[in-house]
Order: structure tokens, then sequence, then C-alpha cells
């Protein structure tokens, strides 16, 4: 396997693992506050999600026209992979914790992860590693209030529906 798919998997699938996941479980817990459907959602987004990256990853491979066909399907399956572990590892604070301490850790989990790759990208790269994480956790934050927000909406939306 070369560096470049590996630096394209993990880079990807793990930045898109972790706001995307957050994003879902802060999102349904605020409109359901169900464990189960938090569980089923992350389930959900750790395959499709996942095979919708990686075949988007392909897909922008192929485009460039420079890499050889091993180092497509390289970084396809590095970012499936990479996508399908982080998404899956924010399964075992929901199970771990009830469900209110559970969404603190997954969001502490998940901005620490995501600040420290940050920091070792902007690292490896000679920039401003402190500029690099406060725009990568930044981005994670809004998601985070938006999702957190649309949920809560959907809530307001549902209750008198008794669609819940």
């Amino acid at each position: 396997m070369n560096n470049h798919s590996l630096k394209i998997g993990i880079s990807f699938g793990l930045t898109s693992g972790i706001i995307t996941t957050l994003g879902l479980i802060v999102g349904l817990n605020a409109g359901t506050h169900s464990k189960i459907v938090i569980i089923g959602g992350i389930l959900t987004i750790a395959v499709a999600d996942a095979f919708s990256d990686a075949l988007g990853i392909h897909v922008s491979e192929e485009a460039e026209n420079k890499h050889t066909e091993r180092e497509i399907w390289e970084s396809t399956v590095c970012t499936f992979l990479a996508k399908f572990i982080f998404a899956m590892s924010f399964i075992v604070p929901i199970i771990l914790f009830p469900l209110g301490t559970a969404i603190i850790v997954s969001i502490i989990y998940g901005l620490s992860l995501l600040g420290i790759f940050s920091f070792y990208i902007a690292d490896k790269k000679n920039g401003s590693r402190w500029k690099a994480v406060v725009e990568h956790l930044s981005i994670a934050i809004v998601v985070i209030i938006l999702t957190n927000y649309i949920g809560n909406q959907i809530q307001c939306l549902t209750e008198p529906l008794n669609l819940s």
C-alpha cells in the first residue's frame, strides 16, 4: 500500500467519519432522545456513508488521471475502512453511558480526535498548527450546533402530530 492511498483514506475517512457521525448523533438525540435510534443511525452511517465516501474518493482519484488503478483502489478501500471504523467507534459511548453523558463523551472524543489529527497534519505541512485546529474544530462545532437545532425543530414538529 502506498503512502498516498493511506493519507487519502485516513484523512478523509477520519474527518468525514467524525463530523458526519457527530452531526447524526447530536441531531438524532435532539429529535428522538432514543439510544436505539442513535445506534441504528450510526450503523447506517458506518455502512452507507462509508461506501458513498469511498466511491467519491474512487471517482475523484480516477478524474485526476494521475494515479494507477492499484492506487485508486487502495485509496477507495482505505477511505471505506477509516470511515467505517471511526463511525463505528461512536457506538461505544452510546452503549456504555446514559444517553446525555454519551452525547457529551462523543462530542469530546470526536473533537479531540479531529483536533489532534488537524494538529498533526498542519505540523507535517509546516503550517500554522493552531490555525488548522481552530479552523477544523470550528466547522465541526457549526455542524454540531446546526444538527442539534434541526433535531430540536423536528421534535417540535412531530410532537403535535404524535409521529414519534
